[in-house]
């Protein structure tokens, strides 16, 4: 598995290390715990079609989210950097424990320098290859995808779905997004714990954020945090599919 490694990590990731969830003034609660009141998470129902939506698995377990990302190739699938490791599979539309079009490996993995050197977490997401042996078909024209969305600001409406390590079936949730840090972006969805990193924030089609970024995503299951989607993951997709 190839791995390729771009940008140098960004000024200013140490302030964005360092925030953390305060308490509401004169509260035993957290400004996250605060944020979510009243937002619904609910299982996904089963697919009428294959999702561009999946679970990675490595050494037999699901253990993150991806999905799949318009390529001229049609064969990338982008998920959280945090998220990646040796001997990756991709499973799109995941569902109830059948993967419907199988295990697709990772061949190639496009990460951010500034993530490898420093886990600069305005730099939490990855671009995966993935290739079916003996399918001579691209993961993309069997299930669809989603276009990558840049500057989009940091009020959205999104769909967020990823899969939970205790689950076998994805969660869903709608929201809407607000701005954390400089190039930070959050949104309340409660039920999204360990397992949903990588989940695709959607709106209208485009991918605007994935669950990664501060704390790996957030320290609690209610409030999911993403890197913002500016030029430095326009460039890194440059290289993912030059």
């Amino acid at each position: 598995m190839a791995i390729t490694f771009l940008r140098p990590a960004l000024a200013g990731a140490a302030a964005v290390l360092a925030l953390g969830a305060g308490l509401v003034a004169g509260t035993d609660t957290t400004t996250d715990d605060a944020y979510a009141a009243g937002a619904t998470t609910t299982p996904a129902p089963p697919p009428k079609t294959i999702s561009p939506v999946g679970a990675l698995f490595a050494n037999g377990s699901h253990f993150c989210t991806a999905s799949v990302v318009h390529s001229g190739a049609g064969d990338l699938v982008l998920t959280a950097a945090h998220c990646v490791k040796d001997g990756m599979a991709f499973a799109p539309g995941y569902h109830d424990g059948v993967a419907p079009l199988g295990r697709w490996p990772v061949t190639e993995v496009t990460v951010a320098g500034g993530w490898t050197s420093s886990a600069d977490p305005d730099l939490d997401f990855a671009f995966l290859t993935v290739q079916q042996a003996g399918n001579p078909a691209s993961v993309e024209s069997l299930t669809g995808a989603n276009v990558l969305g840049v500057d989009r600001g940091f009020t959205n409406r999104i769909t967020l779905k990823g899969y939970p390590d205790t689950t076998d079936s994805p969660v869903v949730c709608t929201g809407t997004t607000t701005r954390s840090d400089t190039y930070q972006q959050r949104v309340a969805c409660p039920g999204f714990p360990d397992g949903t990193s990588g989940g695709p924030w959607v709106t209208d089609g485009a991918v605007v954020g994935v669950i990664g970024g501060y704390e790996l995503g957030g320290d609690t299951a209610d409030v999911s945090y993403s890197a913002y989607f500016d030029d430095d993951i326009a460039k890194l997709y440059a290289s993912a599919t030059s």
